[in-house]
C-alpha cells in the first residue's frame, strides 16, 4: 500500500503542476500540436489533422515517466 500512496501523491502534484501552468500561463503550451511533422490538410469539407511529432513527443515523456515510476516504485533496484 505504501507504493500506491507514493504513486497518487506524485499522480496529484504532477497534475497541480500542468494546472497552475495552463492557469498561470495559458500560452506556455500552444506550440503543441504545431510542430514540424503535425500533418494538417484543410480542403473544401475537409480537415484531417495527425499530430505525429507532438504525439511522438508524447510517448516519449510518459515512457520515461513510467520507468521513473517503475523505478522509484520498485525500491531504487533492489
Amino acid at each position: 500500500m505504501d507504493a500506491l500512496g507514493r504513486l497518487l501523491i506524485l499522480l496529484g502534484l504532477l497534475l497541480a503542476l500542468v494546472g497552475a501552468l495552463l492557469v498561470w500561463l495559458p500560452g506556455a503550451l500552444s506550440w503543441f500540436g504545431h510542430l514540424p511533422g503535425d500533418v494538417r490538410i484543410e480542403r473544401d469539407g475537409v480537415r484531417v489533422f495527425a499530430p505525429i511529432t507532438s504525439m511522438l513527443l508524447v510517448s516519449l515523456g510518459l515512457t520515461l515517466l513510467f520507468n521513473l515510476l517503475a523505478w522509484w516504485l520498485g525500491g531504487h533496484g533492489r
